[in-house]
């Protein structure tokens, strides 16, 4: 049987959006606020795993809170994690053509300190949830996520680790000695016209200067956008130079799932 929960959690309603019936898979669409802003995440986590397990923050490509950043939350839940799939735009604010993912994404991040609160608002809330230890936290995330993450790692961010998919490595925020707290994984296609190899260089060395613990995977040939099945459209409707790649998304998926247990040492 289907079964449909209202619960609160630190003082913010959660609606519980689906659950198959006998599955083990929960997940929750979430409507929190930041300042007067409503945003809307999802979480994802596997009742049949026993006790408090590790959250794993995911945010979203340019394009904005879609299924592709839900499906990698559950993808998480099945591998043991409690995952949550932050919203960095607000409500609705989901793009269907590249010039309003740009605008939107130009306006969240007009001030880092802005990008840092909604981040921050998202891993209070999946640390607090009843599933989850609080003291192990990771985040993912995919282009414009990826850059997103790597910034909150750069800012000294408490995380023990992050992972970077075809995200931008440039940023006018630089990792300082002993500031950074995570560790990096940082997946990119070596025929990302989005990330050119300056940036890639410039990333390492940046890490290597701060002492930061680095793993760094380039995929020869390999387009922008590559873990999302999707892309192949997106290529073909606006001319952009973006491909998913089966063999680098399963690739750096496995080397993700290795990487969280290592870090959180299962």
């Amino acid at each position: 049987m289907t079964r449909l929960t209202l619960s609160a959690f630190a003082g913010i309603l959660f609606t519980l959006a689906s659950t198959q019936a006998g599955a083990a898979m929960q997940t929750e669409t979430v409507e929190y606020q930041i300042d007067d802003q409503t945003f809307t995440g999802y979480l994802a986590w596997d009742d049949a795993v026993d006790g408090k397990r590790p959250g794993v923050l995911v945010v979203h490509e340019w394009w904005g809170h879609n299924d592709f950043a839900r499906d990698q939350a559950e993808k998480l839940a099945a591998a043991g994690y409690t995952a949550f799939a932050l919203d960095m735009y607000g409500s609705g604010k989901l793009a269907e053509h590249p010039d309003t993912a740009k605008q939107f994404m130009q306006e969240a991040t007009r001030d880092m300190e802005q990008i840092k609160a909604r981040f921050m608002k998202a891993k209070t809330l999946l640390a607090e949830h009843d599933t989850v230890d609080g003291d192990r936290i990771a985040a993912q995330g995919y282009c414009f996520g990826g850059a997103v993450v790597l910034n909150m790692a750069r800012l000294g961010v408490d995380l023990d680790g992050v992972v970077s998919y075809h995200g931008a490595l440039g940023s006018p925020l630089k990792a300082e000695p002993g500031q950074v707290s995570a560790r990096i994984q940082v997946y990119t296609g070596g025929a990302d016209q989005m990330v050119p190899s300056d940036q890639v260089a410039g990333l390492v060395q940046e890490m290597q200067d701060a002492g930061v613990d680095l793993t760094l995977v380039t995929f020869p040939g390999v387009l922008h956008s590559f873990t999302n099945p999707g892309a192949d459209r997106f290529a073909e409707e606006f001319g952009m130079p973006v491909g998913y790649d089966e063999a680098a998304a399963t690739r750096s998926w496995d080397g993700t799932l290795r990487f969280y247990r290592e870090i959180f040492g299962q």
